[in-house]
């Protein structure tokens, strides 16, 4: 308490962009290369530095960032970012007495392997779209959050989607159709179900596999079958149908949230030219039409 006033501390270091190497020979996976973008937060007892002159309790930022690259460069075997996280909140909640909880954020940009003539490159990358991220909390306690989740997913199918039976008032002017094409750009968070340090599994629990799993149920819902797709009377069914799918398939994901922009392809009309029917334009609407859902719980 100082004063009249309930303070909280809260400081540290963001954009920290680190990369890393790990030079496997090629019959075990070749090289693997990642770029992570870091910020870490603390809560820390560090009161008088706000309201006096008294800074001895600050973990300085700078030196915030120095750990950031110390524990990249010790992680000599591979790690998910969602394990350097937890490495991370672990070793500022338990170096320091009046740190009580760190929060680690990390997006990793999405370097791919490359294939030269069909066969994996050893150490040859090329940078992709969408963006693997995570928050981790650590608490003093050993209470742990994990969220994890995908930024930037691009969507689209140019059929097997419509929209029709939705409120038609004096300000509609939408028309109803069967037939469209359909696009987003997915941003989902999951949370793991693992609430403290002792609960996180003995064997390393692969989290940028599971990741990947649930891009690909996230896409093949999105998608249906290759020959003949699936139908979406509405962004907001397909949303809640893989949210749906990443609970039913992975139970070691206790919460999902999507949200799916969507974005539109309008025809444009050409019944004045000459020979429409030759020439089929589509525009890209700037308008997005935000479709969320808030967490899906696994019970």
């Amino acid at each position: 308490m100082a004063g009249r006033f309930d303070l909280q501390g809260r400081h540290g270091k963001s954009r920290v962009r680190v990369s890393r190497v790990w030079r496997r020979p090629a019959d075990a996976g070749g090289h693997l290369f990642v770029e992570w973008s870091v910020a870490v937060s603390v809560v820390s007892d560090c009161l008088p530095s706000y309201t006096s002159d008294d800074n001895s309790a600050i973990v300085a930022t700078d030196s915030i960032k120095n750990t950031v690259y110390v524990k990249a460069k010790e992680c000599t075997e591979v790690v998910s970012m969602e394990e350097f996280a937890v490495i991370l909140g672990r070793h500022f909640t338990s170096l320091y007495p009046q740190v009580s909880e760190a929060t680690v954020t990390i997006v990793e940009r999405p370097w791919e392997r490359v294939a030269v003539d069909g066969k994996p490159h050893s150490h040859g990358f090329k940078l992709g779209s969408e963006k693997h991220t995570t928050e981790v909390t650590v608490k003093k306690s050993g209470s742990l959050l994990i969220n994890s989740g995908i930024q930037g997913y691009s969507l689209l199918k140019t059929t097997q989607s419509g929209f029709e039976g939705f409120v038609r008032d004096r300000y509609t002017l939408l028309p109803e159709t069967r037939e469209r094409i359909v696009a987003t750009e997915v941003t989902a968070w999951w949370r793991y179900p693992f609430e403290h340090i002792s609960q996180l599994p003995s064997k390393p629990f692969c989290f940028t596999q599971r990741y990947q799993d649930v891009k690909k149920v996230l896409a093949d819902t999105f998608f249906g079958p290759p020959e003949v797709g699936v139908y979406s009377p509405s962004v907001q069914n397909t949303l809640y149908l893989m949210a749906r799918e990443v609970l039913t398939r992975f139970p070691d994901i206790a919460s999902v949230q999507l949200r799916m922009p969507n974005l539109h392809f309008l025809p444009v009309n050409l019944s004045g030219k000459e020979n429409p029917g030759l020439v089929k334009l589509l525009m890209m609407c700037t308008c997005q039409l935000m479709n969320h859902m808030e967490p899906l719980k696994q019970h």
